[in-house]
């Protein structure tokens, strides 16, 4: 049976708006066993170790990931050969952490984590050079104020697109796009 590994951003964590509104689907329809977020590790490695781990032990799992997640869900969907749906998503995720390199703060938790330029390079270093398009299905919103939405939109030019004016770097309309990631996922 399919799931959902879903893979929050930078300075996120399971308990994001995103994240939760996922959680709360799978369980309204009985999968709440099928739906996995890890805390994911703010060091780039690490965070796709633990990722892996859940795919070695559950099998197959359709990629929901937003902003740093979405180019993890990238890295990952090619490596693995896995569906992903990709929310604004860090396209250059190295260029675009690169002035976050010092303390940071988890916006949820709290917890207080060095970033370095070495989270960076692990960054660059998991670059995916092509893409398989028919794997993805990319929602951004042309108000996001953190990523440009063009980069994105011509990275991921030949798969699936919802490009919807305003907004911000939230996706302010997720919710109501829930039950059709459950679709796309086959759930």
């Amino acid at each position: 049976m399919s799931g959902i590994l879903y893979l929050h951003g930078f300075r996120s964590s399971p308990a994001s708006f995103k994240a939760r509104a996922v959680a709360e689907a799978m369980a309204a329809r009985g999968l709440q066993e099928r739906f996995f977020c890890p805390a994911l590790s703010h060091e780039p490695r690490q965070a796709m170790v633990q990722a892996e781990a859940i795919l070695a032990a559950e099998g197959p799992l359709t990629l929901v990931g937003s902003s740093l997640g979405g180019f993890y869900a990238t890295w990952l969907a090619e490596r693995h050969g896995l569906r992903a749906v990709l929310v604004n998503p860090a396209v250059l995720a190295h260029l675009s952490l690169a002035d976050y390199v010092g303390p940071q703060t988890n916006l949820y938790t709290g917890e207080e984590f060095q970033f370095t330029r070495e989270h960076v390079a692990q960054l660059q270093a998991m670059e995916v050079a092509d893409l398989r398009p028919e794997r993805y299905w990319l929602l951004v919103e042309e108000g996001d104020e953190v990523l440009d939405y063009r980069q994105a939109v011509a990275r991921y030019r030949d798969a699936r697109q919802t490009v919807l004016a305003g907004g911000d770097h939230s996706f302010t309309r997720f919710v109501d796009f829930v039950p059709q990631i459950l679709e796309f996922a086959g759930l």
